[in-house]
């Protein structure tokens, strides 16, 4: 009889034990599968947390892209892990194969992806709104509130007509959730780099200020398609301003007439009434009429010393000029690229 109870006490303890094993055994596969199996997908490559969003938008649009393959796993964890609570907005970084203790480790820490923040080429301040939002999480309207802030600009020493100027092409790092206040600092900060005193001293003895100095490089930048020639370019149109003329750019002109597809500058462009129109008023125009680059920047500040007063496209379509000291060498000049332009049929 006593072994009976004891053989029956420890079957109980058998599968009391069995039970108890199982059991363990579903929690821990369930705390692996929460926590440290693999659960996010290649279906995308980031994911943008907005500052505005919860943890609520963040499991939509983890849904949405399809980026984990057990939502309910990793809601579970997040909750576990006090996620919810510490939402941190940014551009992060999602490997394929990560697991939910990695990722929620990574998006409570706030461990985002730097963007590498690149603009050059730009003619209009609505060129570079468009660049900037594609690459930062405020969107174009809030830029170019920017850069028509008339306030901010004087802040900076600029005004809304010269105010892109501030803005120095390069590559920069960035995070993607930078505030526009932030953003506008840092891009102050970079152009007081850029201005130090070599710079600034080139640009005092031209009798020019640094923000005079981006207008006229953004003209010599407008007529140079080849970077060797822009030295001399800036010696001509300093020739001019030294001289009281007219700048007589057609970059101006094009500008002027907000018309980006003119290739050939006619007499009705010439007479489009704008401050920026060199061929109506002398001096520079009130801001530049594109980015200046670098390279036009320091052509200008380290500018080829001529008595050049004059120059005309080539007529080999080379993208280099003909320059002259006389207005006689000019007008040759001139008529060979008009005959050229004329046999090329390009009339506008």
């Amino acid at each position: 009889m006593e072994k009976k109870k004891r053989r029956g006490l420890f079957a109980t303890l058998l599968i009391v034990a069995a039970m108890v094993i199982a059991v363990g055994g579903v929690i821990a596969y369930k705390y692996y599968k929460a926590f440290f199996a693999p659960n996010v997908t290649a279906e995308a490559e980031y994911l943008y947390i907005y500052t505005h969003w919860d943890f609520e938008d963040i499991m939509t649009n983890l849904s949405e892209l399809h980026a984990i393959d057990d939502t309910a796993a990793f809601r579970w964890a997040a909750n576990k892990m006090d996620y919810p609570g510490r939402v941190k907005p940014g551009k992060y970084k999602l490997e394929p194969g990560m697991n939910n203790r990695t990722l929620i480790n990574k998006l409570g820490g706030g461990f985002q992806e730097p963007v590498k923040l690149r603009f050059e080429n730009v003619r209009l301040k609505e060129n570079l709104a468009s660049v900037l939002a594609k690459q930062l999480e405020p969107d174009s309207i809030a830029f170019i509130n920017l850069l028509n802030n008339d306030s901010l600009a004087t802040r900076y020493g600029f005004n809304t007509e010269n105010f892109l100027s501030m803005f120095i092409p390069n590559t920069y790092e960035f995070y993607w959730n930078t505030s526009i206040e932030r953003f506008a600092d840092r891009m102050n900060e970079e152009y007081q780099k850029f201005w130090n005193d070599d710079r600034r001293e080139k640009a005092a003895a031209l009798n020019l200020s640094p923000q005079e100095v981006g207008v006229l490089a953004s003209i010599v930048k407008g007529e140079a398609l080849h970077t060797d020639e822009m030295p001399s370019i800036a010696g001509l149109y300093l020739n001019r301003l030294r001289k009281g003329m007219l700048l007589q750019a057609d970059p101006t002109v094009i500008f002027a007439n907000n018309d980006f597809t003119i290739r050939r500058v006619l007499y009705r462009h010439l007479r489009t009434d704008s401050p920026y129109n060199t061929y109506l008023y002398r001096g520079l125009p009130p801001g530049p009429i594109m980015m200046p680059s670098i390279a036009s920047i320091d052509a200008t500040l380290n500018y080829q010393q001529h008595d050049y007063l004059y120059m005309c496209a080539k007529d080999d379509f080379s993208g280099y000029h003909n320059f002259a000291v006389t207005q006689a060498e000019h007008n040759i000049n001139a008529r060979k690229f008009q005959q050229a332009l004329n046999e090329r049929n390009i009339k506008r």
